[in-house]
């Protein structure tokens, strides 16, 4: 278990085979049990799998990342749901906490990034617990991207991640990583 940790790494190609849905419901399964503050669980997640859905999602890319992820067998699309406080009564019944964001936009959406963000890493280990090649960026248009996807619901892109079985010939190898005593301190 230690290797989705120690092994993983970034992929820019994938091999030519098909990810099945119901590992994408597994992967999802595997995200959704994980800590988030008041189990607010803002993460929204649209996955870009038909050629019809990549070609709508085409023109938001940055075109450094345009041909990975035109070629991905799957563009997830990580967001957060800015209206995610209308169900922390059902989320988190020890106390009705959504007064908290109610008016409150720019506390609800630091929320909602900050817990989106976590979520977004678990949904990378869990795509490598599942042997599943992760291609995280940041490179596109977000407000393009929103108001293609999400222009109906109250919802803002956080990430996209590339996703399939990583090609190891089309990946580079592990970039340097710090060591503890250059960025951790213990008090």
């Amino acid at each position: 278990m230690k290797k989705i940790f120690t092994e993983s790494k970034t992929f820019y190609g994938f091999q030519d085979k098909e990810v099945s849905d119901e590992t994408l419901i597994e992967l999802y399964d595997l995200v959704k049990n994980n800590a988030t503050s008041f189990n607010c669980q803002p993460l929204r997640i649209i996955y870009i799998k038909s050629k019809e859905a990549k070609q709508r999602l085409k023109p938001f890319i940055l075109e450094t990342n345009l041909e990975k992820t035109m070629n991905a067998p799957i563009t997830a699309i990580l967001a957060m749901d800015l209206s995610f406080f209308e169900d922390l009564p059902r989320n988190f019944p020890a106390m009705d906490v959504s007064f908290l964001f109610k008016d409150n936009a720019d506390f609800t959406y630091q929320t909602a990034f900050r817990n989106s963000s976590i979520q977004g890493g678990y949904f990378i280990k869990a795509a490598h617990a599942l042997d599943l090649g992760t291609g995280p960026m940041s490179g596109f248009d977000n407000n393009g991207l929103d108001e293609e996807f999400f222009s109906d619901l109250n919802w803002k892109s956080n990430f996209l991640c590339n996703l399939g079985y990583g090609d190891e010939d089309q990946t580079r190898p592990r970039a340097s990583r710090y060591e503890f005593d250059e960025i951790v301190k213990i008090l």
